[in-house]
This record gives C-alpha cells, structure tokens and sequence, in this order.
C-alpha cells in the first residue's frame, strides 16, 4: 500500500516529467488523475480488509466512471460555449483585417509621440484582446503588423518586440478572456463576474505598459523615434474604419455588464456581428472560412481537453489529501496572510519560468483554492491577480511562450535582445499587483456594483 501523501507526491511528480517530455497538458493530467484514482481507490479497499484483486478491480471501475463522468460534464457544460464563440471572433477579426484597423486607428493617433509606434502596438493589443481573448492571438496578429512598421521606423529591436510580447499578454487579462473561463469553470466562480472584475485592471495594465514605453524613449529617446504626425482628417478616416470592430466590442461587452446579456449570449452576439462585418467587407474567401473553422475547432479542442483532464486529475488530488495538508501548513505559519500570498505569488513566478500559462493554472488550481478559501480571499479578487502572474511567466525567461511567438515573426532579432526588452513590462506587472493587493476594489468594484 502507498500513503495517499506519498501518493499525491508522486502523482504530482509524474505530471511535470510528462509534462518534460511534451505530452500535452490535457492528456498529462488525465494519465496521471486516471491512474492516481485507482492506486488511492484500491487502497482504500485494501485497507478495510477486501481482497488485493477485488480491490484493484473495483478502484479500475471507480477511475472510468469517473473519467466518464467528468468529460460529460465538461462537454455538456452550457457555459463553456464562451470558448469557441470568442475564439470564433477573434479568428474572424484577424483574417478579415479588423486587427489592421485598430491598428491604424492606433497609429494614427499616437504615432507622431516619441515610442508612439510602441504605444499604439499596446492600445492595439488592448483592443484586439477585448475581440480574441487570447495572448497568443493577440501578440501573432499584432506583431505581424506592428513590427514592420517599427522596424521601418528604425525603433530599437527590444523596445519593438518587448512591446508586442507584453502587449499579447493583455489577451489573458482583458475579458473574454480564456485563462479567465477556465479558472471560474474550474473554481465554480462567475464567468460574468470574473470579466468585469479584469476590466480596470486591464486598462490600468495598459496605461502602466504605455508609460513604462514613455520611461523608456525618456532615457533613451533613439530607441522609440516619433512617427509621422497625422492630419486629423486621416485621424477620423481611421477611427470611421475602426469603427464596425470597436462597435462589436462595445455591443458584446457592454451588453454583457449590463445585464442585457449573459457571457453566453454575448460570446454568440459578437461572433455573428463580426462574420456579418467579414462578410460585408467581402474578406471571407472559401480559403479564409477554412482557416477560420480549423483555428477555432483546434484552439476549442485544445481548451476542452486540458479542462477535462483538470475534471479528473483535481478529484485524485482531493482524495490524496494533499492540499489540505498544504492548506494546514501555510495557515500555520507566522507569515499572516500577507506572506501566504507574497509566498503563493513567488511560487506562480518560479514555475512561470517553465511551464506554459494555461497548464500553471489548471496544475495549482487544487492547491491554491484550498488555500485561498482557508483565509477567506475573495477568489474573484484572487483571480485576478492569478491571472495577472501568469501573464509575467508569458514573457519571463526560459520559456516566456509569448517572446518565442515573437521571435518567429522577427527571426534576426536575438533572444536575448528580446528578453532585455520585456523586463520593464514584466516590472509593471508586478506593480499592478501591488495596486491590487493595496487596492482590491481595482478589481472588486464592478462585480459588486453591477451584480452585487
């Protein structure tokens, strides 16, 4: 017999080498969670006197009702259909060239600002993230774009895809966020509730990122030269052509904190607004509604089976005892609540070094919720500081998944040069969560006064 302890070390201990050796996250945590619950099952009837065989064979039978179980509940889940519906949007408005608007519209707002082109690149992400909910959307879509035109412009190469690497991170923050719906879904938080609570934190995190540029070019004003000023007719040219995609955003959103609709609703009503606007701008070629509908089935597909995995893996490691022991040692400490968080903070950022965002999050989720709900934290306020820390492992070395993606669009520029640029984003970060360990009504304000 194994202790369910030792049992849950070694089921934890499995999970990171497969995850070493690049099984994908969902199947990692389903091998691990099926095989874990009928170890610690057949334990426990062992240990009430049943026979070895009988056990084995009945803790099978548990682990693949379970497994069962859970992946019905997953699938069938009525608000999961956020997922593809935003993903959907976010996949039409990049291949119809709604990005290049905001862009544009961006650029010619700010781009005559000394790192204007970098702030606009910024702005641009902001709102391309409120459309894909994604970071990696968001910093593909948007480096395409935007590192042309600042290499044109003769910015320098960290400044340039610091700013595209940073700003795809505010695709996790700013909602419909997908890193969002997996931590309400996994934590039975509100999907509403949590995307208003990211909305003052995702426009105080782009102000800090644009003024971390306006320090930069500050110092070292060659790294960020002015852009051509725009004439105000080109200024209101642009914003007219931004004008359908920032329409669905506010329609979809809006519509959202307003009660009119429910995150559902909303995911649908602004998939079909922007296949309408695609279609009207004659931009959906059969070859790009092939793009559109294999994007959004791989990135669904994707997100359902690393949800189902956490679906079985969590309930083995609630039966390993593991987080409660864990909740039970960090309680106890002379720290106050202050230091658990400080300490759960460090844990986020050390495994941000290597583990890819979505994975990070479904892996601790049984081990941090336990600890949040013990001190009673506010797990939408909790949440969003989650979230936030595995935005800085999006761009922090070795494995910063955002600095790889943009290092594919601008191959010639080193890694090195690319990790020095991100590091005064990563820094504005962590004062964001500062502001909201100081501040929790940054994010608490909206839940509350919208829906109580």
């Amino acid at each position: 017999m194994i202790g369910m302890t030792l049992l849950g070390i070694l089921g934890l201990v499995g999970l990171f080498v497969l995850l070493a050796l690049r099984m994908p996250v969902g199947l990692s945590m389903l091998a691990v969670g099926l095989v874990g619950t009928v170890v610690a099952n057949a334990n426990q009837f062992i240990a009430v006197g049943m026979a070895s065989d009988q056990a084995w064979a009945r803790g099978l039978r548990i682990a693949y009702s379970n497994i069962s179980g859970e992946t019905f509940e997953a699938a069938s889940n009525y608000n999961l259909l956020v997922i593809p519906m935003f993903v959907l949007m976010g996949t039409l408005a990049g291949v119809s060239g709604m990005s290049n608007d905001l862009f544009t519209m961006a650029y010619r707002w700010m781009g005559h600002l000394r790192g204007g082109l970098a702030s606009a690149t910024i702005a641009a992400c902001a709102g391309f993230a409120a459309l894909s909910g994604s970071s990696l959307a968001s910093a593909v879509t948007m480096g395409r774009v935007a590192l042309p035109e600042m290499k044109r412009y003769k910015y320098a190469d960290g400044l340039a895809t610091g700013s595209v690497a940073a700003g795809g991170t505010l695709g996790f923050l700013i909602p419909p966020s997908g890193g969002m719906i997996i931590y309400a879904v996994l934590t039975e938080q509100s999907i509403g509730r949590l995307f208003m609570a990211g909305v003052f934190p995702g426009i105080i995190l782009t102000l800090l990122f644009i003024g971390a540029i306006y320090l930069i070019v500050l110092r070292k004003p060659e790294a960020g030269p002015r852009g051509e000023k725009s004439s105000w007719p080109e200024r209101k040219a642009s914003a007219l052509a931004a004008l359908p995609i920032l329409s669905v955003v506010v329609l979809t959103i809006g519509g959202m904190y307003t009660g009119f609709f429910t995150p559902v609703e909303a995911s649908a009503v602004g998939a079909f607004f922007t296949f309408v606007i695609a279609a009207f701008r004659r931009s959906l070629s059969p070859t790009a509604l092939k793009t559109v509908v294999l994007q959004t089935m791989n990135a669904t597909a994707t997100v359902f089976l690393i949800i189902i995995g956490a679906f079985v893996f969590i309930p083995f490691m609630s039966l390993t005892e593991v987080p409660a022991q864990l909740v039970t040692l960090l309680t106890s400490l002379p720290i106050g609540e202050l230091g658990v968080l400080l300490i759960i903070i460090a844990v986020y950022i050390f495994l941000g070094m290597f583990l890819e965002s979505l994975a990070m999050l479904v892996l601790t989720i049984p081990v941090v919720i336990p600890i949040a709900i013990g001190l009673e934290w506010d797990l939408i306020w909790f949440g969003i500081i989650v979230v936030i820390v595995l935005e800085m492992g999006m761009i922090s070395p070795p494995v910063g998944i955002n600095v790889f993606i943009v290092k594919s669009i601008a191959p010639e520029v080193p890694m090195g040069t690319i990790f020095r640029g991100i590091w005064p984003f990563w820094f504005a970060m962590a004062l964001m969560i500062v502001l909201l360990i100081i501040f929790p009504q940054i994010a608490l304000f909206l839940p509350e006064t919208l829906v109580g």
